[in-house]
């Protein structure tokens, strides 16, 4: 029994088709296989399926739900079942064609890096040959049209390292007619030029190789004002030289996994003391892992000010970067900046084409029309991006690659921030055996072997309150912790006690009050002078005099901006120094039955 969505979508039992009547049917099963043990939603079956449904839409998704559970009711190990939601299709992940060929290539790639080539070929080989035509040809849903662009991206991949390493085995000739109607139809894709050049030139064709060069050049020029990308100019020249290393080798300078010694690398340095994580540091790891290979990974970062996204995510990037050999680029969004406005998406997207090489005037005016060109040029490289500092998902989304094995490490204050698509995760404090860890290495010596769990707690186990908080330690030799923790003690002592001449923990912390409606800065400033540090909905309700939609309300919007935490279901907890920095907010007079709004005080 097989699933077939490499091609026109079949179900196949001993090799032969079974028989599915209906478009909406095969539309159904389409949607259903990409969801393969998950949970599909009636809503989103109905929306898939009609542009505009009919009233009857739930009744005809039931029927065709009927007739297909039917149809696959005689395979062994196959179930259409009944959810809350919707319907579940459970099949074993390997009668699905598109499993096995992601499977094989991944199995190919760990050959490969074990220098096992031949091993790497055949798999490789055996996974392409598993397509049959364009992945879900003929359903015109927008869920599966995206997915079949994600698997077309995959499979042209995987015959880009299917075709080095035949390069590096000796094959020339052979290569040529395929790769001659490959990249007619993927005129973009450097990968596929460059092994088209080397091939012609190692057929003894030099100048027909040196012909499909300026034929890309042209059409780079004409349709985007860009020149071809480093790697595909440096074959080029080799070609020209008539240089030994591409008589000999495979196509490696224009393999996007090969490394480079010109490749761009705009990453911050990595805290020589980054400490803790460990937890988070797995989760990226599974996240980006656990990812379909080939197609762009996405994770957020999200948390309140000062809690340590953006040395996580560079901590987590420069691990990552071997992976990752087309180049590492970062840019600072200034969503909550005390220096800036945030970037617009257009100014972002020129200091990004900039960065990757991009001539001034090959920078074109327009957010979509730069969008475009960044999209172009990562398409299948493997590059890593860090979008830091982002203020919502408008200023974010334009910026993402549209294909390629890219990784992009997204750090926000609002968890809404997060592209669709992408794994989050969101950062609290450290744990207490970090705080410390991090404490006495920022102090150094000034601590010795004091207690510091009441300093630690007094900091919130934030990690800029305890870098402060060391610092000024370290800075006066003539302090003890218990001086420290003593200056910690009060609201008003923690206000004055944690800042330096450069950081300001109160004044990073209330940039995200800023984006805050008037109402929700007056109730975050109620909750934060009551005594009780943890509200249900009644208990907030007796103190702000507000009806419980409206705090409901306003739980949402305190908890997608990082300034609550919930302990418990229709439960809020503002942490300690979030409540010192509400307490720097003070309300401005307005006209009677009008809401207060905050502002920090002188």
């Amino acid at each position: 029994m097989e699933f077939l969505v490499l091609g026109p979508v079949e179900v196949r039992e001993s090799g032969m088709p079974v028989r599915l009547r209906g478009m909406r049917r095969r539309r159904l099963l389409a949607l259903l296989l990409l969801n393969v043990g998950r949970a599909v939603a009636m809503d989103t079956l109905v929306d898939e399926l009609w542009q505009d449904p009919p009233p009857s839409a739930r009744h005809q998704v039931h029927n065709a739900i009927r007739d297909l559970r039917a149809a696959l009711s005689v395979f062994e190990g196959v179930s259409l079942v009944t959810v809350d939601v919707g319907y579940r299709l459970d099949v074993p992940p390997e009668a699905v064609d598109a499993h096995r060929f992601t499977e094989r290539v991944r199995a190919a790639r760990a050959a490969r890096h074990a220098g096992r080539d031949a091993e790497a070929t055949r798999l490789l080989r055996s996974a392409v040959d598993l397509w049959r035509g364009d992945a879900f040809a003929g359903i015109d849903c927008p869920a599966v049209t995206a997915a079949a662009a994600g698997l077309e991206e995959q499979r042209l991949t995987a015959i880009e390292e299917l075709t080095d390493l035949r390069l590096a085995a000796g094959e020339a000739g052979t290569l040529v007619p395929e790769l001659s109607v490959l990249t007619a139809r993927h005129p973009l894709r450097d990968a596929l030029r460059g092994s088209l050049m080397l091939a012609l030139y190692r057929s003894g064709r030099q100048a027909d190789a040196l012909a499909v060069y300026d034929e890309g050049r042209r059409l780079l020029a004409d349709e985007l004002g860009l020149e071809p990308g480093p790697r595909l100019r440096r074959l080029h020249h080799e070609i020209l030289a008539d240089a030994p290393r591409v008589q000999r080798e495979g196509p490696r300078p224009v393999q996007a996994a090969a490394p480079r010694a010109d490749r761009r690398n705009y990453l911050p340095r990595d805290l020589p003391d980054f400490t803790g994580r460990a937890t988070e540091l797995a989760l990226l790891d599974r996240a980006v892992d656990d990812q379909d290979p080939g197609l762009p990974r996405t994770v957020t970062i999200d948390g309140m000010g000062g809690i340590g996204k953006t040395a996580l995510a560079v901590h987590f990037a420069h691990r990552r970067t071997a992976a990752y050999p087309d180049g590492q680029y970062y840019i600072d969004l200034h969503g909550f900046s005390t220096t800036r406005a945030p970037l617009t998406a257009e100014e972002a997207l020129g200091v990004l084409l900039r960065s990757d090489g991009a001539a001034p005037e090959a920078v074109p005016a327009g957010p979509a029309e730069r969008s475009a060109v960044w999209r172009s040029r990562l398409a299948g490289r493997r590059a890593l991006l860090v979008l830091d500092n982002v203020a919502d998902a408008a200023q974010v989304t334009p910026l993402l690659p549209g294909t390629g094995d890219t990784l992009t490490l997204i750090t926000t204050r609002r968890k809404p921030t997060a592209p669709d698509g992408a794994r989050a995760l969101s950062l609290g404090a450290l744990a207490p055996v970090d705080a410390e860890r991090l404490f006495r290495r920022a102090a150094g010596d000034a601590c010795a072997n004091a207690p510091l769990s009441p300093t630690l707690a007094l900091c919130g186990h934030h990690p800029l309150a305890l870098r402060i908080a060391a610092t000024r330690l370290r800075d006066r030799p003539a302090w003890t912790v218990a001086d420290v923790t003593e200056r910690l003690r009060t609201t008003a002592g923690r206000i004055a006690f944690l800042r330096t001449a450069d950081r300001d923990l109160m004044s990073s912390l209330a940039l995200s009050y800023g984006p805050l409606p008037p109402d929700a800065r007056a109730f975050v400033r109620t909750l934060a002078l009551h005594p009780a540090t943890t509200h249900d909905i009644p208990s907030a309700c007796a103190a702000t005099g507000l009806p419980a939609p409206a705090v409901e309300r306003l739980f949402d919007l305190l908890l997608d901006h990082n300034l609550a935490h919930e302990p418990a279901p229709a439960h809020l907890t503002v942490p300690l120094l979030l409540r010192d920095c509400a307490h720097t907010l003070t309300p401005t007079p307005t006209p009677h039955n009008t809401p207060r709004h905050l502002t920090p005080a002188a």
